[in-house]
């Protein structure tokens, strides 16, 4: 037992009405009441009553709040007056192809199917081929998707494999949908001796089939390289396609930024000063030897630019730089003897003079100590010979013990 049959009503079906019996009551009417069919008064409301009863009893949850609670229980559920971005026209038209919405988007796009292939920085420079080997489902061309010979549609279900049976429990009537018993969830109905031998009736199969995925010189990470249609086929559905998203490695020598190249160059001290010769292998396979002139010094942390050394850039046959970014490595300590240091002195620039504030206290007995990251990390207090750290928490006061009760 529902709790009204308003809607029902509306659309001249009984309140046990399957699907089908639904769908079918609804054309009947829409056809009959339509504006662009019937000019009488009162048709474009009729028509109007007639699409929003069929759009809330055509979905199995809108349907369930109305048998169990009526309209009241649609507000805010996207019930009456809510078409979910259809209007009427919208929905006539999916079934007629006409009528002033927008026309059936006919079938369906199947999944898209997505893989990564990872290559090397230098493979990205180059480019690369790589084949992908891909299982996927397509339709048997022996039966050409239907399945076998003499195939008809379940009338039980319409075609969708799927049925609902409605119940009453008490003053309730449950309906749940189940897999439709006749054609087992197939949709189709034909005789065991008329099933394809090569599908057995599945109107697929697994094929097993080779890609080649063409890397070109300068591709960055992230980019897409995409197969249309090469996704899983099925009856009535437009076949997806295959999408390469490509990820790029780490690599030992270069960083990539865009288009550009960096590399860490490591020099000691005299060829920072005195000029010199540096080089290392490019992802060309070229060894790039660089001049460092004499007398220009190279500061620790400072870039130098070889133009047109960096990466392909796509489409355009173009590169982009390689940045070299310098790292002074010192000599140890005590590397020269008394003398050298002096000699050094008069090579080098003189050093500035320490300017000591006039007037100010100056305290020299500080000692400069090796960095202990043990011994000087955190806050710590002397007490004896022995550290300890300070209870710093927010409203705390330091060096204030709480008595215990």
């Amino acid at each position: 037992m529902v709790a009204e049959t308003k809607l029902y009503d509306t659309l001249g079906v009984s309140p046990d009405a399957t699907p089908a019996q639904l769908k079918k009551a609804y054309r009947k009417m829409a056809l009959k009441y339509h504006p662009d069919k019937n000019h009488e008064p009162g048709a474009a409301e009729k028509f109007k009553d007639i699409t929003s009863a069929y759009q809330v009893l055509s979905d199995d949850r809108k349907r369930e709040i109305y048998d169990q609670v009526g309209e009241e229980g649609l507000k805010g559920n996207g019930g009456m007056g809510d078409m979910g971005g259809m209007d009427g026209s919208d929905i006539f038209s999916q079934f007629f192809g006409f009528g002033g919405g927008r026309q059936s988007q006919g079938p369906k796009k199947g999944k898209d199917i997505r893989h990564t292939v990872s290559c090397t920085l230098e493979q990205l420079y180059k480019g690369r081929t790589a084949k992908l080997a891909l299982n996927k489902t397509v339709i048997c061309k022996a039966c050409n998707g239907k399945g076998g010979k003499n195939v008809k549609k379940c009338a039980t279900c319409n075609g969708t494999g799927m049925k609902f049976v409605t119940r009453q429990m008490g003053p309730m009537i449950q309906r749940f949908q189940t897999t439709c018993d006749v054609c087992h969830g197939e949709g189709d109905i034909m005789n065991e001796k008329d099933r394809c031998g090569k599908c057995h009736g599945k109107k697929v199969i697994e094929e097993r089939k080779i890609l080649e995925v063409h890397i070109n010189p300068g591709m960055k990470a992230g980019e897409k390289i995409v197969f249309h249609g090469e996704s899983d086929q099925y009856p009535d559905t437009i076949a997806g396609d295959v999408i390469i998203v490509v990820d790029e490695k780490p690599d030992k020598t270069f960083t990539r930024k865009g288009d550009d190249l960096y590399y860490e160059a490591k020099i000691d001290l005299l060829t920072a000063l005195a000029g010199g010769q540096i080089g290392f292998k490019h992802l060309n396979g070229d060894f790039l030897k660089l001049e460092l002139v004499p007398g220009e010094v190279i500061a620790p942390e400072s870039v130098r630019v070889l133009e047109g050394k960096g990466m392909p850039i796509e489409k355009m046959g173009d590169y982009g730089n390689l940045f070299v970014k310098f790292t002074v490595k010192f000599p140890p300590n005590h590397f020269a003897s008394e003398q050298q240091l002096k000699n050094l002195e008069k090579i080098l620039p003189a050093r500035p003079k320490l300017q000591i504030p006039k007037g100010a206290e100056v305290d020299d007995s500080c000692q400069l100590v090796d960095y202990d990251p043990v011994k000087h990390s955190g806050r710590k207090s002397r007490a004896g010979n022995g550290y300890y750290e300070e209870d710093d928490e927010a409203g705390g006061q330091p060096n204030v013990q709480c008595s215990q009760q």
